[in-house]
């Protein structure tokens, strides 16, 4: 659950990366990583098996600066995909204010995508969440390779609540940040909503974020 300081203007959220194993949440998260700290000045944390899969999580604390009168950080997680490791992704998703889900677009990996949305739902009510209204993005992932299900049949299959849903190839980064700055710009606002807080002028905090964060893109690409 994130953690507000009113006194001290602060604002602490976390995002977690779901999915399938060798879905590319990892790989999403480095991405964001790349983006928001090209200097690499904040290690990210991973810790993984001997076959090179997520075994507990990835750690990312991302400084968003002063965002509608409030330092926010955000921290970012992923959870291992193999269903052996299913209490840790629970332990993962403890808190979670955001979830980005990152589905494997490989035709033959369809049934893997569903039953890892189920067992999102699971953990998530395990954990006192609710499914329905966590912040939430869908991540299509891996656009670049053959043999795909159409995002149609993606949209039918897992996207049960019809939320926004972004094309990606997180080798290559594409789609991959502005799925994070939906999430965290719906995140925050989330947050904002629970505990009262507004931005300066018109603007939600989650608004003020997504142009922050755009602007952190294009400082980047620069």
């Amino acid at each position: 659950m994130s953690i507000v300081n009113t006194r001290d203007k602060t604002i602490t959220a976390k995002i977690v990366y779901y999915g399938p194993g060798l879905g590319g949440k990892t790989t999403s998260l480095k991405a964001v990583h790349q983006v928001l700290d090209p200097d690499q000045k904040v290690k990210l944390i991973s810790l993984k098996t001997d076959e090179e899969r997520t075994l507990f999580f990835d750690f990312l604390p991302i400084d968003l600066g002063m965002v509608g009168g409030y330092k926010i950080k955000i921290q970012g997680f992923t959870v291992p995909g193999q269903v052996k490791y299913n209490l840790t992704r629970k332990y993962v998703l403890m808190g979670a204010d955001g979830v980005v889900f990152v589905a494997d677009s490989q035709a033959d990996r369809i049934d893997e995508n569903a039953e890892s949305i189920v067992n999102f739902s699971e953990n998530l009510t395990a954990n006192g969440l609710d499914v329905n209204t966590i912040p939430l993005v869908m991540q299509y992932n891996k656009r670049d390779l053959l043999s795909l299900s159409s995002p149609e049949d993606l949209e039918a299959k897992l996207n049960f609540r019809g939320v926004p849903s972004f094309k990606t190839s997180a080798t290559s980064g594409e789609g991959v940040f502005d799925a994070f700055v939906e999430a965290s710009g719906r995140m925050l606002d989330a947050v904002a909503a629970r505990y009262g807080i507004s931005a300066a002028g018109d603007d939600s905090v989650g608004d003020s974020a997504r142009r922050f964060l755009a602007r952190l893109a294009k400082e980047t690409s620069a």
